[in-house]
């Protein structure tokens, strides 16, 4: 069976965008859409606006109506939804490991991607530039699925609700991934060209380099030339690190780009894609930074749905 399309609900425009991206997700990919709610007071009792028993009822009512909308918009989708008993955050990720205990087997021998989880931006505050709330970047950092964080459509987009952005008019749609070419993870690669695969989309593979320490000397810049070599050293490494995804997807359209600064590429020339991929290395103790500079750059600033790969 494929695995279940994760969307967490909480009520607001932002988690019903999120379902309605969730939901086109799961048909593509012939899977069933789960739609999850986590009341952070069920645990302790203590909801001082009502009685803690009503609010599983509350939580239901709720998770209903969305799912009555979603699939009155996705008619033939299979829409389930459960309610956790936990805080936002710990309960989303809980969810995507048991999804992935009781899931990845079937979808390791079916050779299937092992679950998704999906998630609005709720991007609050008062920093403008910052475009996805704390409650994504700490479930995306720590999920043991990928996690899609889309942002909600608004003037600046021009997109409308639960759409998926394809570019401009008659456009090919494209998905774009972010490849670290000296350290290519075949986990993010696969997940991106089977993501382009169900689109029947074009892939980008941006490759963002840096100069290297040596020319970090005050008031030492390259030549031209020496920087048109190391171009050349970087587009050739791409193009080695993307080698074996061409040959297993030759029907999928690829363009290569390297090119200097890593979060910037991303962020820069990405508004119309169908979706931007990028990679968040697993860590081994919680000390460590859930997310990378890139992925928290491009969480924060990018404007396509994004999708955040947790590999080894």
């Amino acid at each position: 069976m494929t695995p279940a399309v994760l969307a967490g609900v909480d009520g607001s425009p932002e988690s019903t965008v999120a379902a309605h991206w969730a939901a086109g997700e799961a048909l593509r990919r012939g899977a069933p859409l789960r739609l999850l709610h986590a009341w952070p007071w069920l645990t302790d009792g203590r909801a001082s606006f009502a009685d803690p028993e009503d609010l599983p009822v509350a939580a239901q009512r709720m998770l209903a109506a969305v799912a009555e909308e979603v699939g009155s918009r996705h008619p033939g989708l299979t829409v389930q939804t459960d309610v956790v008993l936990d805080a936002a955050v710990d309960g989303l990720v809980a969810a995507t490991e048991a999804s992935e205990a009781t899931e990845a087997s079937e979808a390791t021998e079916a050779g299937e991607d092992a679950g998704l989880l999906v998630l609005g931006s709720r991007g609050l505050g008062g920093f403008k530039g910052l475009l996805v709330g704390s409650v994504s970047v700490a479930v995306a950092g720590r999920a043991a699925v990928p996690v899609v964080v889309v942002r909600q459509p608004g003037p600046e987009t021009g997109a409308e609700t639960g759409a998926e952005s394809t570019g401009e008019s008659g456009a090919v749609a494209e998905v774009v991934v972010g490849v670290d070419a000296g350290a290519p993870s075949d986990t993010v690669l696969d997940f991106a060209f089977r993501e382009a695969e169900l689109r029947g989309a074009r892939l980008r593979a941006v490759h963002g380099w840096n100069l290297p320490a040596s020319f970090a000397v005050v008031g030492f810049l390259p030549s031209g030339t020496e920087t048109a070599q190391l171009q050349a050293v970087e587009e050739k490494a791409l193009a080695a690190a993307l080698a074996g995804h061409r040959a297993r997807y030759p029907h999928i359209e690829v363009v290569e780009q390297a090119r200097l600064g890593a979060a910037r590429t991303l962020v820069e020339d990405t508004e119309d894609a169908a979706l931007l991929v990028v990679g968040r290395r697993r860590r081994p103790h919680d000390l460590a930074p859930r997310l990378g500079r890139t992925a928290h750059a491009v969480l924060h600033h990018a404007r396509p749905p994004i999708a955040v790969v947790p590999h080894p």
